[in-house]
Formats: structure tokens, C-alpha cells, sequence
């Protein structure tokens, strides 16, 4: 038994039960992310919320900045050529020293930001209030603690990724939400939001120790150096920059976001950020999770000039995103009052907060499908060690996304900036694909419109249904009550989810044929291949 757990925990995962083991426990993580949410929404006003979102800014931006973009695009690719090479003992030093050097620059920026940190908080939130500004500082400089932590963690997770082992990997998310909400039920109604940075931190700690042990399993030995002239490292550092730009600017958009919110009503900040975190859970779920999955294996295609492959994985997966997606997005956006009321909606959150961030969810919403392919077309450029061409695709997208935001925020309110979020993505997407084509063996697969088409037509059946059942049974339950609202979301969501699936089994479609298969064998592979074309 105990042998079992342990191959389960730090085993090789395929592609198919990587993305298996990734769904499920990403989806655990969103729960407890939703579960975080509803703590601190019912136990600290919407006031304190808008000074803990706006906390995160800085330390955000300054680890995706420089340490997230790194390990995403160029430390696993890098780290994977040691593996095929079986060089692994140099493969470990270089591990070492990347750790050793992102770690000590973290701690760095913590000491200098300590200092900068009134002046930055300015730039971010610059309608506050004085004392909602000295409380934001406060918050922020505590956080700044996170990135050191993070920075060791996730260069331990890009070891793991490398090697498919996904199960410890996904955990340290668990673990990270499971302290804030800890720090929420002991702390939040003694003293605040102050209580619950504190546990913020210490989840980041915990993001860490997590996922050492399997790394130690895998051979990891930790060694204090820092070679800063090592090959490995020097092209680390050169092909990190462009991936470093586009991760800023995206974290840029969203401090110009913070900005603007801090000059609307008072919640908008907070409406912003959950109706973020309640839409990001199916594109994480259902994007991030099969793009993670598969980049080793569309990373290793692309090192052995293996075109047919790569495409046979990249296809399957974007058809895969697109079936799960499409109707989750009509069901957010029809569900989004519900959704909302049941999460948030107690306590502190008031109705017109909860009004205010089902539009925003409504507006973020609408952009489901773009937002969960981004992360399967960037790593396909990664793939190609091509981190530039999704950098100027970034600054563009950011540079619409912010322009848009703050013209329709005008009329709008905070829902504007989650639809300049939406338009942003689709453009983002749309450009990150046309790129796509321009690279070597790479070609269009003409199944991927039949599938979508019939993706949309099921979705769009499902979403009648959904609606229907809405009006029909709000007339028989009492939507006054906590429990009504549930009756008739649960109600709604398996009408459509089983409409959507029969649709599915009738129309034969691959997709759901895939979710259920075992695996994918060298007879799929062949097929597609004969059934892509240029």
C-alpha cells in the first residue's frame, strides 16, 4: 500500500494521465481557491479587500517578472535536453545554481522594495485614501517575503515537470490555499487582513517543502553555488528576456487595472479580482493543466525534429480545450448571478457587491476558450525555443487590453476592464496562432473547424437548456435562500452537462472518445497523421 502511494505521488505520468492527474487536482486547488474566496468575502469588508488585492501588485509583478517566466519557457526545455542527453549530474548543477541565484535576487528586491514600497503603492492604487495607502504598503512589504519562496518552489516544479511527475507538483497549490484559509478562520475577524498576509506567507513556505522530497527522489542534492558563467545559465538569462517582457507587461495591465479600479466605486478592486479568480479556475483546469501536461512531450517532438508528432498532440489538445470550454463559458455566463451569490454572497459581501462582480464574471466570462488556449500556444512557441514572438504579442495584446479598459471603465465600471480583459484574450490568441504557422513542419488540421462547429451547436443547445430550467424552476423554489439558489444551479448545470454529453455520445464526437480512452497509441497517431493536412 504504502509502495502504491508512493509510485502514485512521485511516478512517471503519460500525457493522458498527466492532464488527468492535473484536472483533478488543479480543480481541488480552484475549489479551495473559491472556498478562500468565500472566507475572506464573509469575514473582511469589502473596503480591507480592495487593500489585500491591491497588496499583491507589486510581489506579483516582481516574481512573474523575473523568476515565473524563466522556469515556464526556458528552464524545462533546457533541463529536458540533460534528461535526453543523460547528463543529469550537470543537469543538477545547473539546477542548483539557478535556484541559488533567483533566490538570493528575490531576497534582494525584498530589502530595496522595502524602502520603495510607499512610492510604488502611489503608482498603484493612487485614488486611496491615505490610510487605506499606509495599510496597503504594510500588507505589500509583508508579501514581498512571498517571491523568495516561490522562486526556489516553482524551479523545484519545473525539475518535476520535466520529468512528468505532475501529482506532488499539483499539491503545492493545495497546500498554499489551504494556510490562507486557515489564516482567514483563526485571524480574520480578530485582527483582519493583516492575519491573513501572515498566513500568505507561510502557504508559500509550505508551496516548497511540498514538493522537496519527491525532487530529492528524482536525485536533486542541493549544492551552494552560483555560477553565474555557466553555459547553461548564460542562455537561461538570454532567452528568458523576451518571455520576462511579456510576463511583465501582462502583470503591468493589470497594476494599470488596479489603478483605474481604485479611482471607481468602492469594491471594485475586490469585484475585479474574485470575478478573476472564479473564471480562471476552468481555463487553469481545462487550459493550463493540458498545456503543462503535454509541453515536455511537444518539447521532446520538437528536439527530435519529430513534426508529425508535435502536431498530433498539439491538435488533439486544442480540440480537447475547445470541447470543454465553449459550453463552460456559456454556462458561467448564464449562471453568473447564481455562481456569485452562492460563493461570495454572505457575510461582509453585500448585494450591490454581489451585482456588481456577477457583470464583472459575466464580461470575463465570454473570453473562456481564448484564455485557456494562450497557455497551449505560447508553450508551443516555447517548444521551438521561440520566447520572442509571444513577447510582442504581449505587449501588444496588454497595450489594447489597458487603452479599451480605460474607456470603457468610464461607462462601464469595473465590468469594462474584465471585457478589455476578454477582447484582449481573443486578440492574444488569434495572433499567438497565426505565428504558429510560420513554423517548420507545422500544419493546419482541417477537423479542428468540425469539431469546434459541433462544440458551438451542442454548447448552444446546452445553453437553452440552462435558461429554461433558470426561469422554470425559480417559479417552484425560494430564491431568497442560500438553498433555492443551489437547488436551481445544480439543477441547471446537470440538465446542461447531460444534454452536452448525450449531444456528444450522438454526434460521435472524438473528444469525449478521448476522455475516455485509456491512452493514446501509435495507431491514433498514424491516423491523425493521415488525416492532417496542410
Amino acid at each position: 500500500m504504502v509502495k502504491r502511494i508512493s509510485n502514485f505521488l512521485h511516478g512517471e505520468n503519460s500525457v493522458r494521465g498527466a492532464s488527468l492527474v492535473l484536472i483533478i487536482t488543479l480543480t481541488l486547488s480552484n475549489i479551495l481557491g473559491l472556498l478562500r474566496d468565500h472566507f475572506l468575502a464573509a469575514y473582511i469588508p469589502t473596503s480591507e479587500l480592495d487593500i489585500y488585492f491591491a497588496a499583491f501588485r507589486i510581489p506579483d509583478l516582481i516574481f512573474n517578472f523575473l523568476i515565473l517566466g524563466a522556469i515556464s519557457s526556458v528552464f524545462i526545455p533546457i533541463f529536458c535536453d540533460y534528461i535526453a542527453g543523460k547528463n543529469l549530474r550537470e543537469g543538477w548543477k545547473v539546477t542548483s545554481s539557478l535556484l541559488n541565484i533567483a533566490v538570493l535576487l528575490m531576497a534582494v528586491f525584498a530589502v530595496v522594495m522595502f524602502f520603495l514600497m510607499p512610492y510604488a503603492t502611489h503608482l498603484v492604487v493612487p485614488e486611496f485614501s491615505a490610510e487605506k495607502m499606509q495599510k496597503t504598503v504594510q500588507l505589500s512589504r509583508i508579501l514581498m517575503l512571498t517571491p523568495i519562496f516561490f522562486a526556489a518552489s516553482y524551479i523545484i516544479s519545473g525539475v518535476l515537470n520535466s520529468f512528468k511527475r505532475f501529482v506532488v507538483y499539483s499539491l503545492a497549490p493545495l497546500v498554499y490555499n489551504l494556510s490562507i484559509i486557515t489564516g482567514t478562520l483563526l485571524l480574520g475577524q480578530k485582527i483582519g487582513i493583516t492575519g491573513v498576509v501572515y498566513f500568505v506567507v507561510i502557504g508559500s513556505i509550505l508551496h516548497l517543502l511540498v514538493q522537496i522530497p519527491s525532487a530529492i527522489k528524482l536525485g536533486f542534492k542541493y549544492q551552494l553555488i552560483f555560477n553565474w558563467r555557466h553555459p547553461s545559465i548564460k542562455r537561461i538569462v538570454r532567452l528568458m528576456i523576451p518571455r520576462t517582457i511579456g510576463m511583465g507587461v501582462t502583470q503591468i495591465m493589470l497594476l494599470a487595472f488596479t489603478a483605474i479600479a481604485s479611482a471607481l466605486a468602492v469594491g471594485s478592486i475586490a469585484a475585479f479580482n474574485f470575478a478573476n479568480n472564479i473564471q480562471t479556475m476552468p481555463t487553469v483546469v481545462f487550459g493550463t493543466s493540458f498545456a503543462t501536461a503535454v509541453f515536455p512531450t511537444l518539447t521532446t517532438a520538437i528536439a527530435e525534429k519529430r513534426y508529425d508528432k508535435f502536431i498530433f498532440y498539439f491538435y488533439r489538445s486544442v480540440r480537447t480545450i475547445t470541447y470543454l470550454l465553449i459550453p463552460i463559458s456559456v454556462a458561467f455566463i448564464l449562471l453568473r448571478a447564481q455562481i456569485i451569490r452562492l460563493i461570495l454572497g454572505s457575510g461582509q459581501f453585500e448585494w450591490s457587491d454581489t451585482r456588481m462582480t456577477a457583470l464583472t464574471l459575466g464580461f470575463f466570462s465570454i473570453s473562456l476558450i481564448a484564455q485557456g488556449m494562450i497557455p497551449l500556444l505560447s508553450r508551443g512557441f516555447y517548444a521551438y525555443k521561440n520566447t520572442k514572438t509571444p513577447m510582442y504579442i504581449s505587449i501588444v495584446t496588454v497595450a489594447v487590453s489597458v487603452f479599451i479598459g480605460y474607456i470603457l471603465s468610464k461607462s462601464m465600471g469595473v465590468s469594462g476592464l474584465a471585457l478589455a480583459f476578454s477582447i484582449g484574450s481573443f486578440v492574444n490568441a488569434l495572433m499567438l496562432y497565426l505565428g504558429m504557422r510560420t513554423f517548420p513542419g507545422f500544419k493546419f488540421d482541417l477537423s479542428v473547424f468540425s469539431s469546434a462547429a459541433k462544440t458551438i451547436a451542442m454548447s448552444a443547445v446546452m445553453g437553452l437548456v440552462i435558461w429554461g430550467s433558470n426561469h422554470f424552476f425559480a417559479n417552484y423554489l425560494n430564491m431568497n435562500t442560500f438553498l433555492g439558489v443551489l437547488e436551481q444551479t445544480i439543477i441547471a448545470m446537470v440538465l446542461g452537462a447531460s444534454v452536452y454529453l448525450l449531444l456528444s455520445y450522438l454526434l460521435k464526437c472524438d473528444e469525449l472518445k478521448w476522455a475516455i480512452s485509456r491512452k493514446i497509441n501509435g495507431q491514433a497517431l498514424a491516423k491523425s497523421e493521415e488525416q492532417t493536412q496542410i
